[in-house]
């Protein structure tokens, strides 16, 4: 009998995406795969893509050429795989499958295939598939911290975004699995849920008839994880439920992730997301007053085809006046196949950088202030890692979610995993820094 190949995985992308390769790798080993950290030992290499805009295309090619080139038996799964399904063998003669957003359940069955000589294609032309808790998982994210799906696609269509295109249209999982997941992931150790989807303001109205998003939260105080974490939270969908539900469950934390994308309403409109332009201010005054410790962040787009100076303007005054905790800035990306691809009045490269420049420059003291306004006070982080040269911790406090915040550098000593009890003594407009004043209690 001959030995079972060796399998290597690239994650590229989203932490939606991060998900989708954690079922993967829990179907392989499930399988009896051997999965090697190297590719250069690996006889098959997964490149779970992303294709959300041009630089992140870029480079889930550059990686699939690069591996083409070391003569791997590569296997395209994700984003790219989804958007391109009918270029992608043609163009890449060393890929021996293909693998669609919706088909990652079937990965064994792929590899399987591909071992037998077949250059299999496993695209679903509309994604409807979403894993569920008894789907094997092998995470790939610290030992403390989990990303929990709580659905998937979107039924939005805003003008400069392809997720629907790529994704599907909105499938929320019922709460009992979502609950029987996060229970699972308590029992492995995990400290912090984040929970994640297109629009998880949104979350179960294709399955109930209405969100169930304050519902949703309210099961999972019954988890023992201290964090539970939102991303991607509209603004229209933080109605008085939600918000009572995160000031009633004590381990939902006061962190909202809105992707607001900007603030004139002729922009918003532009956009295909007028129902916002009516509510941005309102709903943030709301938020500010119903959570006063809440951490607010958010994410805009300057540049978009028509933005004029007194738009970008109107953005700039809105991000001082709101005084985000964390704000990310993303120059437009025209992506072929979108409403916004075509618009007239595209704007010069130089505007874009130079308008994003002046927002995150306008961003840096509110952060800075936001910072220094923690030092003093103790609170817990989740320590994530540890230098092994100088022995100090790095962590992160309920301010920062994972990847996209900054972290706490702390002195002293915790184990890894778990929460401590840390003193910040310094701030920077990114980071905080602190010592342990002592390991918290054994959850």
């Amino acid at each position: 009998m001959t030995a079972q190949p060796t399998i290597a995985v690239t994650h590229l992308g989203c932490e939606k995406n991060r998900v989708d390769t954690e079922h993967m790798l829990g179907l392989l080993v499930q399988a009896g795969y051997g999965v090697d950290a190297n590719e250069e030992l690996a006889d098959y290499v997964i490149v779970n893509t992303c294709s959300f805009i041009e630089s992140a295309r870029e480079e889930s090619v550059r990686t699939l050429v690069e591996l083409a080139e070391a003569k791997k038996k590569v296997v395209i799964t994700g984003c790219l795989a989804q958007h391109f399904r009918d270029e992608l063998l043609e163009e890449i003669p060393e890929a021996v499958a293909l693998v669609g957003t919706g088909d990652y359940h079937k990965i064994v069955e792929v590899i399987q295939r591909a071992e037998a000589g077949e250059r299999v294609k496993a695209v679903s032309d509309e994604p409807t598939y979403i894993a569920d808790e008894t789907v094997p998982r092998y995470r790939t994210t610290s030992e403390g911290t989990a990303y929990l799906r709580v659905a998937e696609g979107c039924n939005y269509r805003c003008a400069f975004c392809i997720i629907p295109h790529l994704r599907g249209d909105q499938r929320s999982r019922p709460i009992e699995s979502i609950v029987a997941e996060a229970h699972q992931l308590a029992a492995e150790g995990v400290e912090e849920l984040v929970l994640i989807s297109q629009i998880t303001t949104n979350y179960g109205a294709d399955l109930y008839g209405k969100p169930q998003l304050a519902a949703l939260l309210r099961a999972l105080g019954e988890v023992d994880i201290p964090w539970i974490r939102m991303h991607y939270a509209y603004p229209t969908g933080l109605t008085p439920e939600v918000i009572q539900a995160m000031q009633d469950v004590p381990n939902v934390l006061p962190y909202l992730d809105l992707p607001l994308q900007h603030s004139h309403p002729e922009v918003l409109r532009a956009m295909n997301r007028p129902w916002q332009g009516r509510v941005n201010d309102d709903i943030l005054y709301r938020i500010k007053a119903a959570l006063p410790e809440a951490v607010l962040r958010t994410t805009f787009i300057v540049g978009f085809p028509g933005e004029t100076d007194a738009h970008f303007e109107h953005l700039l005054k809105f991000v001082e006046r709101h005084e985000f905790d964390h704000v990310g800035v993303f120059t437009f990306s025209p992506e072929e196949g979108t409403p916004a691809a075509t618009l007239p009045n595209p704007i010069p490269q130089a505007v874009m950088a130079d308008r994003r420049e002046r927002l995150m420059l306008a961003q840096q003291p509110i952060s800075l202030r936001r910072n220094q306004a923690q030092v003093g006070t103790t609170t817990d982080v989740l320590i994530e890692q540890v230098n092994p040269a100088t022995g100090q911790l790095i962590g992160r406090s309920p301010r920062f979610a994972p990847d996209v915040d900054g972290v706490v550098y702390v002195t002293g000593n915790a184990a890894l995993g778990q929460m401590a009890q840390v003193r910040i003594e310094a701030a920077d407009v990114y980071d905080l820094y602190g010592t342990v004043v002592s390991p918290s209690a054994p959850q």
